[in-house]
């Protein structure tokens, strides 16, 4: 119950996921990215459409690679579907890319889009 004496509920989340290092997000553009804010400033706005959720963490194991996003299935194929890992996923061009894919349904819901395919590489 919440102090006002209602009952809180949490929303299940039924959207694909975001994850990205908040140490090396805008990382591959660095001072030559012209959105304020950059590439996290992309990730938090596809978020807050609500086409995916956004988890931040300190870090991916993959720093060497630069601008890592990892698009978690949404949970209803997780149990089929393996997370997609991206590297070098910076700017307007890809982000939009990847915002269009996680709204259509992101890993086990709809095809990877030709444009992200050459960014996608294994889990550290």
């Amino acid at each position: 119950m919440s102090s006002g004496g209602r009952a809180t509920t949490r929303r299940r989340r039924t959207v694909p996921g975001l994850t990205v290092c908040r140490l090396c997000v805008g990382e591959t553009l660095g001072s030559s990215d012209p959105l304020p804010g950059g590439q996290l400033a992309r990730v938090e706005g596809i978020a807050a459409t609500g086409d995916a959720g956004l988890t931040l963490v300190d870090c991916l194991d993959a720093c060497e690679r630069g601008d890592v996003v990892v698009v978690r299935p949404a949970p209803a194929v997780r149990a089929e579907h393996a997370p997609v890992w991206f590297e070098r996923l910076a700017g307007d061009a890809s982000s939009e890319s990847l915002h269009r894919w996680v709204r259509a349904g992101g890993p086990g819901r709809s095809p990877l889009p030709e444009d992200l395919a050459p960014l996608r590489i294994d889990a550290p």
